[in-house]
């Protein structure tokens, strides 16, 4: 199984980290930071103008810089058959 990773900055620090991405929808990004015991789960939401993702995680706000089309162009991508499907 092939997990997705990406990379998100924190904005306090600046320190660009990758994590691994749970659920990817353009309204939603789940992610979670670190592995094992101590990994902890964050919610992605796009920011007012949709030129970002953030969320916070430990109380550290973190960025993830891609904006919602982009995002839905990777999904896109990703996964083509989701994108036309119709439930009846």
């Amino acid at each position: 199984m092939n997990d997705e990773k990406i990379n998100v900055r924190a904005t306090e620090s600046g320190q660009v980290l990758e994590v691994v991405v749970l659920n990817k929808r353009a309204d939603r990004i789940e992610v979670v930071l670190g592995t094992g015991v101590h990994s902890v789960r964050c919610e992605l939401t796009p920011t007012r103008t949709g030129a970002a993702y953030v969320g916070k995680a430990l109380g550290r706000e973190i960025v993830y810089e891609r904006s919602r089309v982009q995002v839905q162009a990777d999904i896109d991508r990703l996964n083509p058959v989701q994108r036309n499907t119709r439930w009846r």
